[in-house]
């Protein structure tokens, strides 16, 4: 009876999503012809975990979805409290028609769990916002609006130092909001101090393939009641949060000094090994690993290179930018409202499907959100993976992931190899949650490469 009762629910809410869109009460630019794929994704649109509080883009016709520090290219969304300091958000929608986005900020705890605060405690003006900075494509295949905000601005700034997470969304005629984007960030209150070093594993079972982050936070005389439960850190590996490493406890306390240098593989990472790459800043010519580029009358098509598994392979050092992602287009003065976009063609060659398991394409490109558009296909004609991704001009990072079923921790090993020599970035987090409050403040934070530059 309750599957029944599910199905029919769903069934009701379905017609009167439709019965809405045709009275005008939802925006009909949030549904698109599935020939090209911009539509709501409504797999999970009803259930109580819909809007999450992660790097995710709800609506398909939202692409190229970059937010950093405004004055630091390739940077993490990380300021500090009470400084000048700002955040950069920019996308486009595909749909090119002007869209009232909103916007808001809400306040987390270490865990990225809603704070148990009002929203006037860690916010200094307005509570919502309307993204106002936009222009038009001109001269692309493709039709956009380029949307930009800047923040904390003269009418919405962060109070209260911790995890944030920026909701961009629309409204209906009735007011309820539809989602669009969620981005994670942080606001630092950087009171201890940390040092850290980060070096091959130090358990023998793993001295060739793993990373060991040794560090110890100096609470600098600010009282720490339990440092055991009133201090939560946080590991990043190249700020990919699916596989954030956030359970680490204090190996010693030796007074104003906690000492987090296991010795027994509790503080360590899979080393990886450095992504693989497209150079798309231009669709007038072929570099890197494209192997052509064609254009009809509504897209640029770019085919690379087979790739093939690394698993097996020695280590090469070739650079990268550690997952991330830059638009930027070398055949147009700017990228903003001049870059293309282009559906490009990804192809591994694999001999037979993987079991308990599926391939996607991995990246900040996408937020690390492992979805049906990063899918990878496996086509026994070719013997291999296919998919084809909608990008825009630029330089992007990415890997081959291979994500178990029942897991949500995607594994670059399987694909890619697994060395400790891998160049990655490591940031650690530091945050406290002081008696009698309600929140988690983020008072200490690095950033650590793993040859120690």
């Amino acid at each position: 009876m309750k599957q029944i009762k599910a199905v029919l629910t769903g069934l009701i809410l379905a017609f009167a999503l439709i019965t809405h869109v045709s009275a005008g009460i939802i925006p009909e630019h949030v549904f698109y012809d599935p020939i090209d794929t911009p539509v709501l994704d409504t797999s999970d649109y009803y259930s109580p975990g819909f809007v999450r509080n992660e790097d995710v883009v709800y609506q398909k016709n939202v692409r190229s979805v970059v937010f950093r520090q405004s004055e630091v290219v390739l940077s993490a969304p990380i300021i500090n409290l009470g400084s000048s300091e700002t955040l950069h958000l920019e996308f486009n929608d595909l749909n090119s028609n002007v869209a009232a986005y909103y916007y808001t900020i809400v306040h987390c705890d270490a865990n990225w769990k809603v704070s148990d605060i009002w929203p006037n405690e860690y916010i200094d003006g307005l509570q919502e916002d309307q993204i106002e900075d936009y222009k038009f494509a001109f001269n692309t295949l493709q039709h956009y609006t380029h949307y930009q905000l800047t923040f904390p601005n003269d009418r919405m700034r962060m109070t209260l130092s911790g995890n944030y997470i920026l909701k961009v969304y629309l409204r209906n005629t009735s007011g309820d909001e539809i989602p669009v984007i969620t981005r994670r960030f942080m606001v630092a209150d950087s009171k201890f101090i940390l040092n850290a070093t980060v070096t091959r594993a130090t358990t023998v079972e793993d001295y060739d393939t793993r990373q060991e982050i040794d560090f110890t936070v100096n609470t600098a005389g600010y009282r720490v009641d339990a440092p055991y439960q009133d201090i939560h850190v946080t590991l990043l590996q190249n700020y990919r949060w699916d596989n954030a490493m956030t359970t680490l406890k204090p190996f010693m306390v030796r007074g104003e000094l906690l000492d987090y240098s296991y010795d027994n593989g509790t503080n360590q990472f899979d080393g990886g090994n450095e992504f693989r790459f497209l150079d798309l800043k231009s669709v007038q010519m072929v570099s890197g690993n494209i192997r052509r580029i064609e254009m009809n009358d509504t897209t640029y098509l770019v085919t690379l290179w087979d790739a093939e598994r690394r698993t097996f392979k020695a280590y090469i050092n070739n650079a990268d930018i550690d997952g991330r992602f830059l638009l930027k287009t070398d055949d147009e003065p700017e990228v903003e409202t001049m870059g293309e976009y282009a559906h490009v063609k990804f192809f591994l060659r694999y001999d037979a499907p993987v079991a308990n398991g599926q391939l996607y394409i991995g990246g900040a490109y996408n937020g690390w959100q492992y979805n049906a558009e990063n899918l990878m296909h496996y086509n026994f004609n070719k013997h291999g993976y296919e998919a084809t991704l909608k990008l825009k001009q630029g330089y992007y990072n990415f890997a081959y992931i291979f994500l178990p079923n029942q897991s949500s921790v995607g594994d670059m090993t399987y694909i890619e190899g697994n060395h400790s020599e891998t160049q990655n970035t490591y940031t650690i987090l530091v945050y406290q949650r002081e008696r009698g409050t309600m929140y988690d403040q983020l008072v200490g934070m690095g950033n650590y490469d793993s040859r120690g530059k």
